[in-house]
């Protein structure tokens, strides 16, 4: 790794001081300093929160954002590292920004995974002059990414989340750059763990509502008790290896007890 900035959790690895950059996602326009910011993400909050629950839907207004507030951005990937090593591109806002995290997943290096594992922000001044990950360096100048900032989202265990922006052009992002990354990064954080909360308790429910029609299907059809249906929908998920609810919607769509006859 390079050295760290001497700003708290700021870029690793970033080559030299650039100066500000104007306050928007690729240098035509922003919302220009603090308050301006401020308004901006108070509405990105709005935005985000909009999405109730929908983790897809999150996401893609993440990128999308991205892409237009923060200084010298061109493409946009969250990026998931399950168990420390899978590299999983989400909610891309182009091929570019895909290509590069499968590179990063195949070869297993570079600034995402640095971000993620290691510091909170890396910054790619120029791919052609990258050191720290030569391999994945030069592909990513073959794909037509000159420069990225990589900004930590969230660690669950050994889940791991990641803002990726890139740019075709060397020296694209600044310190301003990092500053709106970071703060961006903290709204969505909240926005993306709400939103996969959400989700979550929808499918409980939806799975506790299918186990219930499941088992009025047992108590009706044999003049069962709700333990006793219950039993039966668990010892056949036992014998086919299968989880409760999906043997509880079988029953619900074709009526058939699955494996049984």
């Amino acid at each position: 790794m390079g050295e760290e900035s001497p700003r708290a959790n700021r870029s690793a690895g970033s080559r030299e001081e650039q100066g500000p950059a104007l306050l928007s996602g690729d240098g035509r326009s922003g919302p220009g300093g603090a308050c301006g910011l401020g308004e901006v993400m108070g509405r990105v909050a709005r935005s985000l929160q909009e999405q109730h629950g929908d983790v897809e839907a999150t996401l893609r207004t993440l990128t999308d954002t991205a892409v237009g507030i923060v200084p010298g951005a061109e493409e946009c990937t969250v990026t998931y590292v399950t168990g420390r090593r899978r590299v999983e591109p989400r909610a891309a806002t182009g091929d570019l920004p895909r290509q590069v995290d499968e590179a990063q997943n195949r070869m297993q290096e570079g600034p995402c995974l640095d971000a993620v594992w290691e510091a909170e922000t890396v910054r790619v001044d120029d791919m052609r002059t990258e050191t720290r990950w030569p391999r994945f360096a030069a592909e990513a100048v073959e794909l037509g990414a000159l420069s990225s900032l990589s900004i930590q989202l969230f660690v669950e265990g050994d889940d791991l989340g990641a803002l990726n922006l890139y740019a075709r052009q060397p020296h694209a992002f600044g310190e301003e750059s990092e500053d709106v990354g970071l703060v961006l990064a903290a709204h969505a954080a909240v926005a993306v763990a709400g939103a996969q909360n959400e989700e979550h308790l929808r499918r409980a429910v939806s799975s506790r509502d299918l186990i219930g029609q499941a088992k009025g299907i047992l108590m009706e059809r044999y003049k069962l008790t709700g333990d006793q249906a219950f039993e039966v929908l668990a010892r056949v998920s036992q014998q086919t290896n299968r989880r409760l609810v999906d043997v509880a919607d079988e029953l619900t769509r074709t009526g058939s007890v699955p494996g049984a006859g």
